[in-house]
Order: structure tokens, then sequence, then C-alpha cells
């Protein structure tokens, strides 16, 4: 789920800076009301120089219509460099993984039909659908992760995506993703859920596999921006060697002397690496690259119904347990399903 962006307000940019920067240990006053005066040393001085040297200055909160050139150490504008360094110093370091327990939408479990209607929707093909032992009140765990994603093309690009992944399984679940501002918590879940083992390198797999889909919208156009650009810096170059080596092999041509037509032999094959590189160069150019920025990892328990289930699916049987998730009327299941 790509999150919105935020419309720029000085007002709003002010409050960010004062609070994020009082946090990080630096003294701030407003002097006016688009003014901060900033004494800063350490880490929240690391925003302007890397050792963490005193700062002292003056951040003018300019709205986002100023015409004039602008100072990225002493004005902040939309897409600053210092904003987002703000934002980076904010984030703890390792990243922490928080729990969070839903609350249940229901303490009943489904009904029969309703329960073996769902699968069967979910799952085509079932022959058979029994359950083997009642339900049995559970918990069904998610992965939900906050990216920050930079696209670096020939203009720079940010996005800000909350991402889903089922556990174990590894399932995307936009659902979750989008509803979890309207969902409740349970600050004392009793039982309390056994949470899973952590798990880095599968997790960035799935939320990586997970990114992809939302990041493919914005990546087309700017994929077709780089491609035209491209394009014209390649016809460009091309011309430019074409026309060049075209007067060489001429005045090779025009001269009976072999030391002019070695020369213009060894001219040729200097032109014709540099028109590789140059080639090469303006590919290198035109890449794009992504870096993801992981901003917060949170570890998700929510009431399911646990159940054994017989079934019979193309022409064949087994008994499994599932998990049936009230709030998004799924199944999960650990194995594979015939």
């Amino acid at each position: 789920m790509k999150l919105e962006r935020l419309s720029y307000d000085p007002g709003a940019a002010l409050d960010f800076y004062e609070q994020g920067l009082t946090h990080l240990g630096a003294l701030c006053e407003r002097t006016w009301h688009d003014r901060l005066e900033v004494l800063a040393e350490g880490l929240a001085a690391s925003l302007w120089n890397r050792q963490g040297e005193m700062h002292s200055g003056e951040l003018h909160f300019a709205p986002a219509d100023t015409k004039a050139a602008r100072d990225a150490s002493r004005e902040v504008f939309p897409g600053c460099p210092l904003t987002f360094r703000l934002a980076e110093a904010q984030r703890p370091s390792p990243l922490s993984l928080d729990r969070l327990v839903l609350a249940a939408s229901s303490a009943v479990a489904p009904e029969l039909p309703v329960a073996e209607k769902l699968w069967c929707n979910q799952y085509p093909g079932t022959g058979r659908w029994r359950l083997v032992k009642p339900f049995v009140a559970d918990f069904h765990f998610s992965l939900l992760a906050l990216i920050r994603c930079e696209v670096q093309a020939i203009d720079q690009h940010w996005s800000l995506h909350r991402v889903a992944v089922t556990l174990p399984g590894g399932e995307p679940d936009e659902d979750l993703a989008r509803q979890l501002n309207f969902a409740s918590v349970e600050p004392n879940p009793q039982p309390e859920p056994v949470w899973p083992k952590p798990d880095p390198v599968q997790w960035r797999l799935w939320l990586q596999a997970a990114l992809e889909p939302d990041l493919m919208a914005e990546l087309r156009g700017i994929r077709t921006r780089q491609e035209n650009s491209l394009k014209r810096e390649l016809e460009r170059v091309d011309d430019y060697f074409d026309q060049y080596e075209r007067e060489l092999t001429e005045r090779g041509r025009r001269s009976s002397k072999e030391g002019v037509k070695h020369r213009t032999e060894d001219r040729l094959a200097a032109a014709k690496a540099e028109h590789a590189r140059r080639r090469a160069d303006q590919v290198a150019r035109h890449e794009i690259r992504v870096h993801p920025h992981l901003e917060a990892v949170l570890l998700i328990a929510e009431p399911a119904w646990r159940a054994e289930l017989h079934i019979e699916r193309s022409r064949q049987s087994a008994e499994l347990p599932a998990w049936y998730v009230p709030r998004a009327r799924r199944w999960h299941c650990d194995s594979p399903i015939l």
C-alpha cells in the first residue's frame, strides 16, 4: 500500500523540526513564525556536519512557491535533504521489532456451512471438506513493515509504503496494510501469543516481493522518461561520432601518404573505442536504482480459529491444520494444499 504524500506546510514542518531536534538533544527557539534558531551538538549537529561538531544557525521554513534559490543548510523546502536526515536520525539503530495483538472481532466460531463455502471459494476444486476437530481459539501472525523507497533516476523520487505479509507463508495481505489504522488493539491478551521466531533473511525476501507490485506503477512512468532521454542522448552521441568517422575516412582517402593513412586508422580505432565508452556511460547514467529503507517493523497477532480439516482435492485426500481469520474471512494453511 502506497501512502499518500503529505502536502508541504511550513508550520507543520517547523513543528516537526522543533520536536525532532529537541529529541536529539538540540536547543531550539522560534524567533519568528517561520524561523527556528538551533544550537546543536553531537547527533543533532551531524545533520549539518558528519563530525557532530557544534552547530549554531537559524532555519527558514520557506513557502512551497518561493522562486528564489534555496540554501539547503539554512532553508527548509519540499524535498529538502535536511528533512530526510532528520527523519533518519529519529530511527532507532538497530531497528526494533515491535509486537501488536489485535482485538477479537467475534468470540463465536464460524458456522460450518460458512467456513466450508469460504474454503471452497478460496481453493476451487475441493471435492470434500470436513471438520475433523472442532474450532479452537488461536492466533494468526502477520508481518507489517513501513518502507521508504528512494528511486534514483534523472529526477529523484521518494515514496512511502506500508507492506504486510502473512506468516509463515509470506503471502501479501493488502487488506491488513489498508485497515491497520482502524484496527482495535488488545492491551492485555489472554493467553499471551506464542510469537514466531524472527527470520530476517526470509522476511526480507517476502517484503521485497510484496513491495515490487506497489512500485510498478511509479517505475513505469519513470522508465518511460528514462528511455526517451536515453534515446535522445544515444542519437546525439551516434551522430557526433558518425560524422567524425566519416570526416576521418575522407581525409584518409584523399591522402596518398602511408603515414597519414596509419594515423587515420589509429584515430578511427580510438574514435570507435570512445564511441563505445560514451554509449556505455549514457546507459549507466540512465539506470534506475531503487533503494528501500526499512523504517519500522511490526509483528502482528490477530485472533483466529484453528481447525483440523479433512479435504479431498484433485483425487487426493489429506488431513491438515488450518486457521480461519475472521477479519479477512480467509483460511491460512502452513502445509501446501493438494
